[in-house]
């Protein structure tokens, strides 16, 4: 079997992001607390983590917290940042040993000293690790990575550093989160909703949706794999057209 494909020979996207949801609800169906809810999707994270190394995805950004969440209750956001340190804690070894690269996006000078600790040692400790990359949204929203990006490129332009005329999409795009990262491929969302969020608006401008009616402390492998075969049978034009279509003018 060639690189890049898996059985069935669907295309295999190199980087897949997810929209972890549902975990409140998946709570609420059973009659348990939220919490409950959360600590089954960590379970799940955990899970989608292997399988993905198992499925061959190089990268695999999560949207774990979003600057919206914070003004969740307060004890919800509390046990949402308890799990956050006990991952980092308790699977950050494993991780490593197993050659995943952790990488933090979202905004940090508004973290609490403890937490910016937590992220930074992740990304020193796997930094060199090329198995896989791991990428935690954490305290991310796309349009404050946006506005974050923006204010560098002007702050550089009133430097006299770069001429304002010469910003264009790359140079924006260098000054995102995930400047070193290539665009994802697929990104799903589980809990059956069908938007996206506020996560990677710029990056996802050509990625493959597909909306999983799955509750997230329910996303399995089968799960993960029927995301990567409906992907396969998506076409990847970005704004052009078919192989064999006709182009003259007038064609559809």
């Amino acid at each position: 079997m060639s690189a890049g494909q898996r059985p069935g020979h669907f295309p295999q996207p190199a980087h897949v992001a997810i929209i972890m949801d549902g975990n409140g609800r998946w709570a609420q169906m059973r009659g348990l607390p939220r919490q409950e809810g959360h600590r089954r999707g960590l379970e799940a994270l955990r899970a989608t983590v292997r399988n993905a190394g198992d499925l061959g995805v190089r990268i695999l950004t999560l949207y774990s917290f979003s600057t919206e969440n914070w003004r969740r209750p307060a004890t919800e956001v509390s046990f949402l940042l308890g799990l956050l340190k006990r991952f980092v804690e308790k699977d950050l070894g494993e991780l490593h040993a197993a050659g995943v690269r952790v990488r933090i996006i979202g905004g940090r000078d508004d973290l609490s000293p403890d937490l910016r600790r937590l992220v930074e040692h992740a990304e020193t400790l796997t930094r060199d690790n090329t198995a896989m990359t791991l990428v935690v949204a954490f305290n991310y929203g796309a349009r404050d990575e946006i506005v974050r990006a923006t204010r560098r490129l002007a702050a550089d332009a009133a430097a006299g550093r770069i001429e304002p005329a010469a910003i264009d999409e790359a140079m924006l795009g260098s000054r995102l989160d995930t400047a070193d990262l290539p665009d994802p491929e697929l990104v799903i969302r589980t809990s059956g909703e069908t938007r996206i969020s506020n996560f990677l608006l710029w990056q996802a401008a050509y990625a493959e949706f597909v909306f999983l009616p799955v509750l997230w402390p329910d996303f399995d492998r089968a799960a993960f794999e029927e995301a990567l075969a409906e992907y396969g049978r998506r076409e990847r034009r970005f704004g052009g057209v078919s192989e064999g279509v006709d182009r003259s003018v007038g064609a559809a």
